[in-house]
């Protein structure tokens, strides 16, 4: 091997130092300073210098930015300064009641007339990072996680070519933790879409959930061809080093800057909550020309000794608002309404919509819930209709615009019969879903084969959607039962089905047998019955027969399962057929009881006593993760918000029981709150 000469030495750094300037021109300037075809000769010679010399090879070469290899996984990592998320504001009003909240407790609302209080910055909707930089060198990327730890994801970030390898300073401190969003822009998600369209790939619902679905890849490869981009908004330098650092959040953004990155340009200081509703006002309508998507205004004071005085709540810095804009609304037309049929019976209204776009996604589907909400909004084929996304996730329909209906429309009524199969429905007095009750229907048993082989339930690996459709098709199976009678030669007649797969799935179909019997209940699909119910029924009833025995009232006086509960359990099993189908489950060898565990306790029972209920999506955890966690420290599980209630675990979207806790004074943890219980 060829040793490394001084002139050697010199050409590489040389080169590095062209590229590096040449993508901060590029990628954050948006000012290019070298044609294309310059920069890609240089990137070659690179590269071939580096393969050449490979002692030559550091972290922060612009080559490192794509790994060579695929990442195996990515590790959890602590955060060295937590990432908190942000209070949310939906409108001026509470905008206000933040702003007086934080100057009662600074003691002071007094501020110079000339001074700026507030710094506005676009909400960039995509995906928070942390980076972490050591003597100028990027050394950590991890995702925010729950704000305590994320997870490390160093090797995609190095792709991010808006994110610098090395800081653009002569003398950087010691340590840089830098936080910003990852984000990809409009016209490369709609990109991404056609390609994995035209693979016959499922296709991304958002760019935020692009965004975070590449920021996961293992392979980094992957990442580089998606062109993620980032916006850096908070810089953090502990121990300062002598450095001379930033006083405020606008010197902050200036510095980032200076430093490599690229910061927002949609930026602007305030002296008063007047200027903050102008600059929201202004980019209300101002985002929908923007190549990236914003679900808000963030608003932070712009003293840091003011931020400092300030500090944080148990989840909120008390210096910061998100300022959020509503669902975003749009209209378009109805070209159908179709009726779907559920695992429960239940038939569900759709409309088909002619596309529109909305919040960034293209929405074709919306619900309509049932036959009560079609009879107010008085919907028909062919109207003019405005839809929004409900908490920005699941489109609905909000009203009609009668004025544009075309003449001779139709009102649209629930069939009286099953769409899939032809039987009679009902529509209990009590309640505004219209079901099909015929046990044999074919979109009934679909539902609740689907339910039964699913991860919470049996979790039979391998029998996805398409296979269940298949083995109805071909009526391979006419209940759950039947899937304890498949064999490899039943399975490898199949469409793609190899003997080798087959096997697999008599394998994972043996081995649900093994799930214990909380799972089966809740695999049974019965109404009303989660798995949070599921497993409070177990625990009280240790076995099948001890439940089905169970008399209303009984099932009722368990501590956490109402009437409506109980009533469904009951009355499920004085149906014949289920109680045949709990026959051949025992004959097939399902535990439908519960199996007796010696006490081998190693630690305390830190939530012993104590009753959580779960809300929301929580950060990094799965709710039946957290249920777990809880449940084998002690804790119970409940599904409802009593006055019994002694903790409530919130995530992201919390519903009424949030509501509910802060009626009742209930104290309500975040997930890293419950985490540190558990410590």
């Amino acid at each position: 091997m060829a040793s490394v000469t001084p002139g050697v030495k010199q050409r590489v750094e040389q080169l590095r130092k062209n590229i590096q300037a040449a993508s901060y021109a590029y990628y954050v300037l948006d000012a290019p300073t070298m044609e294309d075809a310059v920069y890609d000769r240089l990137y070659r010679e690179l590269q071939d210098l580096e393969n050449q010399y490979p002692e030559l090879i550091t972290p922060d070469s612009p080559t490192q930015r794509v790994g060579e290899k695929p990442a195996s996984g990515f590790n959890s990592v602590r955060h060295n300064i937590p990432l908190y998320s942000l209070e949310n504001a939906f409108n001026i009003a509470e905008f206000t009641k933040w702003q007086e909240r934080w100057q009662r407790v600074s003691g002071s609302g007094e501020v110079s007339p000339d001074t700026p209080l507030y710094i506005c910055e676009l909400k960039i909707d995509g995906n928070a990072i942390a980076l972490t930089y050591e003597n100028g060198i990027l050394v950590r990327g991890t995702t925010r996680g729950d704000g305590i730890s994320g997870e490390d994801i160093t090797q995609n970030v190095r792709t991010i070519r808006s994110i610098p390898l090395r800081l653009n300073l002569e003398t950087p401190p010691k340590l840089v933790e830098v936080r910003g969003e990852a984000f990809l822009a409009l016209d490369v998600f709609q990109q991404i879409n056609q390609e994995r369209q035209q693979a016959g790939e499922t296709q991304f619902a958002n760019p935020r959930n692009a965004a975070a679905g590449t920021l996961r890849q293992l392979d980094s490869k992957v990442v580089a061809k998606r062109r993620l981009d980032f916006f850096a908004y908070t810089l953090q330098i502990p121990g300062k080093d002598d450095v001379e650092v930033a006083q405020t959040q606008w010197e902050a953004l200036e510095l980032l800057q200076k430093m490599g990155f690229r910061v927002n340009p949609n930026r602007v200081l305030c002296k008063s909550l007047e200027d903050v509703q102008a600059y929201y006002d202004e980019w209300n309508t101002g985002r929908l020309n923007l190549p990236y998507m914003t679900d808000g205004v963030v608003v932070k004071i712009n003293s840091f000794k003011l931020q400092e005085q300030l500090g944080f709540t148990q989840k909120f810095p008390r210096w910061a608002v998100a300022l959020k804009y509503p669902a975003e609304e749009a209209p378009t037309r109805v070209e159908n309404i179709i009726v779907n049929v559920g695992r429960t019976g239940a038939l569900t209204p759709l409309a088909h919509l002619h596309p529109v776009e909305l919040a960034g996604t293209t929405v074709q589907r919306a619900t309509l819930h049932n036959s009560d909400r079609i009879a107010q909004l008085d919907i028909r084929i062919g109207d003019t209709v405005i839809v929004r996304k409900a908490g920005e996730i699941i489109p609905e329909v909000v009203r009609v615009l009668p004025e544009l209906r075309p003449e001779g429309t139709q009102p649209f009524y629930i069939p009286s019969h099953c769409p899939v199969c032809n039987q009679p429905v009902i529509k209990p007095a009590n309640e505004a879903v219209t079901r099909c009750v015929n046990a044999s229907c074919p979109a009934i048993l679909k539902g609740a084969l689907e339910h039964w082989v699913s991860r919470d339930a049996l979790d039979i690996n391998g029998m996805g959607e398409k296979l269940v459709h298949q083995l109805l098709d071909k009526g391979v199976v006419h209940s759950v039962a039947d899937l304890y009678d498949l064999t490899v030669e039943k399975l490898s007649a199949l469409d793609r089905m190899g003997t080798k797969l087959a096997q697999k799935l008599v394998d994972a179909i043996a081995h649900s047998k093994t799930q214990p019997w909380s799972r089966v209940l809740y695999g049974l699909g019965i109404r009303h019955v989660g798995s949070t119910n599921a497993q409070l029924l177990t625990d009280k009833f240790s076995s099948v027969e001890q439940l089905a025995a169970a008399t209303t009232p009984q099932i009722e006086s368990l501590y956490g399962i109402g009437f409506e509960i109980a009533n469904a359990v009951n009355q499920w099993f004085k149906v014949p057929a289920n109680q045949s189908l709990i026959e051949r489950l025992r004959a097939a060898g399902l535990q439908l009881a519960s199996q007796e565990k010696p006490q081998q306790q190693t630690g305390k029972l830190s939530l012993a006593g104590k009753t959580f209920v779960v809300t929301g999506t929580l950060p990094t955890l799965k709710r039946d993760e957290a249920k777990d966690l809880i449940q084998k420290a002690g804790g119970k599980m409940t599904n409802s918000v009593s006055a019994k209630t002694d903790y409530l675990v919130v995530g992201e979207d919390a519903g009424s029981k949030l509501d509910k806790a802060q009626e009742l004074g209930v104290k309500q943890l975040s997930e890293a709150d419950l985490l540190a219980m558990l410590q």
